[in-house]
């Protein structure tokens, strides 16, 4: 399995082959839809983002240290970058998630092009993730 900063550099390069803004959020609106079916029953309060302007869910698991996610969301630029956190961070040791700087997003120019309440939930959903892989750490 690559390593987070592997994956990071492979987004990295997917969006700086993109020509315009457009194109970008077209790649992100595939990656939303190439993700995974979340079943309805894991669509619950607790696994609901805090902090999100769409909805956003993230169940996760802890196996052998390592931190398995599904997710979705309501919108489709939103589950694309949810799509990017699953890729990332799914199956990865918890120990390496939460010592993950996740830099990749101000790489890429998001902040720039999302709104401040869209850059405020994926601010959300990576600290929800943290926590999940530190709880994953000490269980």
């Amino acid at each position: 399995m690559k390593t987070i900063p592997e994956i990071e550099a492979q987004f990295i390069d997917d969006f700086n082959q993109l020509e315009n803004w457009e194109e970008k959020y077209d790649y992100l609106i595939e990656l939303g839809d190439s993700l995974p079916e979340m079943p309805a029953e894991l669509k619950t309060a607790d696994n609901l983002v805090k902090g999100c302007q769409s909805s956003v869910w993230f169940a996760t698991r802890c196996e052998d240290g390592r931190l398995f996610i599904e997710a979705d969301s309501d919108s489709l630029i939103i589950k694309g970058i949810v799509a990017i956190l699953v890729q990332l961070l799914s199956g990865q040791p918890s120990s390496d998630i939460a010592h993950a700087d996740l830099t990749m997003f101000e790489t890429l120019g998001l902040w720039r092009h999302l709104s401040s309440q869209r850059s405020n939930g994926v601010t959300a959903m990576m600290a929800h993730l943290k926590q999940s892989a530190a709880t994953c750490q000490i269980n």
